[in-house]
């Protein structure tokens, strides 16, 4: 299992940016994806992007956040980030980082660990 620790959230307005960080411990090694999630109030949870390090790397986003946010690591397998650019308030959820042994998922049901998710809320 892998434990996942998510921070870097909070209030900002419109149009600006925030980095949020994964820390992940445990069995890092069994996985093959990283990735973000979040979840609106009244909505279901959602793909946001995923970093996977198999054939040297790749990354994957939501159209919704593809050009605005990017993932990335440290190489190590215990950090991911996700820097969010020109933020909107349609990005307010609370974000999850999740970690699963398949190549480039995107549905939560392939992801057997989670954060315990980090708010973010945009004003307009």
């Amino acid at each position: 299992q892998v434990q996942l620790v998510e921070s870097g959230g909070g209030l900002v307005q419109a149009g600006d940016s925030l980095r949020l960080s994964c820390a992940a411990s445990g069995r890092t090694f069994s996985s093959y994806t990283m990735a973000w999630f979040r979840q609106a109030p009244g909505k279901e949870r959602e793909f946001v992007a995923g970093f996977t390090w198999w054939n040297g790397g790749h990354t994957y986003y939501a159209d919704s956040v593809k050009d605005r946010f990017t993932i990335s690591n440290d190489n190590t397998k215990t950090m991911v980030y996700l820097q969010m650019n020109n933020l909107k308030p349609e990005d307010t959820a609370v974000y999850y980082c999740a970690a699963s042994t398949t190549l480039l998922p995107r549905d939560p049901k392939a992801f057997p660990s989670w954060g315990q998710g980090t708010q973010v809320t945009v004003s307009s």
